[in-house]
Formats: C-alpha cells, structure tokens, sequence
C-alpha cells in the first residue's frame, strides 16, 4: 500500500487496519504528513501543524499493540478549523485582530475527539470570524480548490473543504452558520453535516451563536456518522447543548430510505438561484431516492422570506463583532465585514424582534411541514465555486445570489441538513444536494446521504 493510499483511507478503512495490525497510527500520520508537505504548499489549508502530533500518534501505536484502544477514533489524524479551540494554540479566527496567545483549553468537541484517542494533526483557515462564503481571509490569505486550485474551496470552513478534498487525514471539524460546513463540503466533493442545533456543545461561543453549529466534514457518509458519534458529546459550558443518548449514529445509517416521503424543495420562502448543475443533481438524488424505495414529490410550502430573516441576524451579528473590536484594530477586518454592518446592522430592537419571530414562524412552519415529509431534497449552493482570486463584491447580494441561499434556512430553522456528492459539474468540479429532516432526526438524513452514496459512488479529488 503506497503512502498515498494510506492517507486517503476512509476513518474506519484505518482503525480496521490499526485492529489487524496492518498499519499503525504513525504510519497513517507520516503518510498523510508526507501529504500536507507536498500539496498544502498550493494549497494554503493550515493555519498551524501540531508539533505533538507524532507524540500522540506514537503513543495510540503503543495501545493499539497492547489490544487497548482508548476510544473509536484512537490513532485516527483530525484537523481543527481555527474558529474552534485547541489548548496550547491561538485561536485567530482568520484575523489580524485576535491575541497572539495560545488559549489553555480544548473546546467541548476537541475534548471529546481527544478522548476518543484521535491525533489533532493541525488547525485549518476560516474566514474572518467565519463571515463569508469565498475561501480567503486577511490574516492567513487565499485557499484553494484541491479539484483546481484556481477556484475557492468555499468557506467558512475553507481550510477544512481543502484539506478533506486533498486527503490531509479522513476527519475535519467545520462551523456552520449559514452554511459554513455544507457549502465547502460542496464545492470539494465532501459529506458536510450541520446537525441539530446544539447536539454538538460549543464554548466559546462564535459571532452568530444563535445560529451556529460545529460539524464533522469527511469524505464518506460512514466517516461522518462516526465523527458526529464522538463530537455530540454534552458539555456543562454550553448551556444550548442537547443531552447525549450515547448512541452510535452509524447504527442505522444502512436502514435506507424505503417508505419514507421526500419532498423536493424549489423554493425556501423566497426565489433562490440555482444553476443548470445544481437543478440536475436534484433531479438525479430523486431518481436514487424513489428506486431506493422512497415516495418522491414536488412540494411549494408557503415558507416566511429566509433571506430577509437571515439578513438581519448577519448584519446584527457583524454589527456587533464591529462594535466589539477595540477602534484601533477595526481597520485591519476584512471591508466586508465592515460593508455587512453598515448596510444591514443599522435595524432597530424593534425591527430584530421582527426577525427573530419570523425565524420562530419559520422553525414552526417546518416542523409541520415535517409532520407529512420525513426528508427535504434541495440544492447546496446556486451555483460552482468562484474563483479563489476574485475579489469580495458586493457582499450583501452575494450572499443571496452566490453563496448561501439555500443553506442559511436550517440555520434558522435549527434542524439537520447534510451536503452530499453528486456527481460532477460539467466544468468537471464536485456537484452536490442537500437533504435535512425534522429538527433532532439527524440519522434520516444520513440515511439518506447513505443512500445516495452507495448508487452514486463519488470520485476522489487528484490534486497536483
């Protein structure tokens, strides 16, 4: 098995291995290491390596001899977006404006993935505080496309699509607010999940902390059920997190989909664009889902205008982000970030009381809408990834036009939505849908992506 077969292996391809003493930890991370040193050069999906990483590694190859693994993911490499904490490291969130520090504590998720014997091979780019689509940020620049490194990976979670296209380890953790995991997920050709609102805890909390999730980002449905399974851990800093049923959530991720009613949603609350791509893989999930036993149908619910709900919880959002940044390093955000305040965060507390009662009528719709439709099919994004060079423009359109109109929905909605791989765009990068499902029924929609996954088998990205 040559070093970059070892590095592609899917979660379970390698604990499998670990258990028949095929492979151990330090093989997988020299492999994958090999890998980093090689692509991430083009690629730009590291803000930071782990220096202790081989030490951790050594030490799961040590238990794994002595037939005492000490969790599910022990001996497996792990990438952390740097939204999230990681102790002995900083947490620059993609800023020139953040401490320099290293934080003293592991965020609730790295906790639990370090218990569960995974090695934390580095922390991954994000754009300034998570804010936008396009893969690039001001303190550590532009990240690239591992299908063609002249296109954005899409963001937030920039670093983490790149490096889970480009093989840097089968595990990366993502943030989603609007669509932070799902859209970079798409435009790499990778399984992206945003969960229930607060099954996976989170501390501290992020700008859009009412809409935040944390989700794993992988390239097989399997991979991302078992991350999920170690992530969605309760922990007491969070006072959102959902109770653990210490459930597997692999266990009947092979039901299928047979029996249960797909709704196809071409419309959430207002008309969001999408491309002859994205229309057309809609198309071809039905057809999996219907000959996989589904009933399929075309659904119009009569749904508040997300886009004008999601606006106002942005901009006030990026608004008081700005306000929070002392006036001396203000300069130094991202211009749109300071455009987003100016052009949606001047709403008075009347006008975002407005807003937060549409996104209640909104999850209420859903939830009925979900009493007749276990699943909703719908593109990811309107449209293939722009390109990693091109300027920020026009933010407040982009955000309804290029990046996120079909995401930002479940956001506010809070239920599980999951991007899946579909096939390729005819310019030859990944195409995808996305299906959600009622709020705390995150194992229908990996089902579903399963389901998908094992008719339409999806190619691995062949960086240069």
């Amino acid at each position: 098995m040559s070093d970059t077969d070892i590095a592609r292996l899917s979660a379970e391809a390698m604990l499998a291995a670990f258990a028949r003493r095929r492979l151990t930890p330090v093989d997988v991370l020299q492999a994958v290491t090999e890998r980093v040193v090689r692509l991430n050069p083009a690629l730009n999906a590291f803000v930071a390596m782990n220096p202790k990483a081989l030490e951790a590694a050594g030490a799961s190859a040590m238990r794994w001899r002595a037939g005492r693994p000490i969790g599910p993911l022990d001996g497996v490499p792990v990438t952390v977006k740097d939204l999230v904490d990681v102790a002995g490291f900083p947490t620059r969130r993609g800023s020139r404006t953040t401490p320099t520090a290293p934080v003293p504590d592991d965020a609730p998720m790295v906790a639990s993935l370090k218990a569960a014997g995974a090695v934390i091979l580095g922390k991954t780019t994000t754009t300034e505080f998570g804010w936008k689509s396009p893969g690039d940020c001001p303190l550590n620049g532009i990240t690239r496309n591992p299908w063609h490194s002249d296109y954005s990976p899409g963001g937030s979670s920039s670093g983490a699509g790149a490096a889970g296209a480009a093989g840097f380890g089968p595990l990366h953790i993502g943030t989603d607010a609007g669509g932070s995991v799902r859209i970079p997920a798409a435009w790499c050709g990778l399984v992206g999940l945003k969960p229930t609102y607060g099954r996976i805890p989170q501390w501290p909390a992020s700008a859009f902390a009412s809409v935040a999730c944390a989700g794993p980002m992988t390239r097989t449905v399997r991979d991302n059920a078992l991350m999920f399974s170690v992530m969605a851990q309760p922990d007491i800093r969070d006072p959102f997190c959902l109770p653990s049923d210490n459930r597997d959530w692999r266990e009947t991720i092979e039901d299928g989909v047979a029996g249960l009613t797909v709704g196809i949603l071409r419309r959430p609350g207002f008309d969001a664009p999408v491309d002859a791509d994205g229309r057309d893989a809609v198309t071809q999930a039905a057809a999996l889902l219907a000959a996989a036993g589904a009933h399929v149908e075309e659904i119009s619910p009569d749904l508040p205008d997300a886009s004008t709900v999601f606006s106002r919880v942005w901009g006030a959002s990026l608004s008081r982000l700005l306000a929070a940044t002392p006036t001396q390093l203000a300069g130094l955000l991202d211009p749109g970030i300071h455009e987003v305040a100016a052009a949606l965060g001047g709403m008075t507390a009347v006008e975002f009381m407005d807003a937060e009662a549409l996104r209640a009528q909104l999850g209420h719709l859903m939830g009925q809408l979900h009493q007749t439709h276990d699943l909703l099919l719908c593109p990811t994004v309107p449209e293939g990834p722009p390109l990693a060079d091109a300027p920020t423009a026009d933010p407040v359109r982009s955000l309804n036009t290029c990046w996120a109109p079909w995401t930002y929905l479940f956001n506010l909605s809070r239920q599980p939505a999951i991007s899946v791989p579909m096939g390729l765009r005819q310019d030859g990068l990944p195409n995808s849908v996305q299906i959600a499902a009622a709020q705390f029924r995150d194992d229908l929609v990996l089902r579903a992506a399963r389901t998908i996954e094992l008719a339409a088998p999806f190619p691995l990205a062949e960086p240069g």
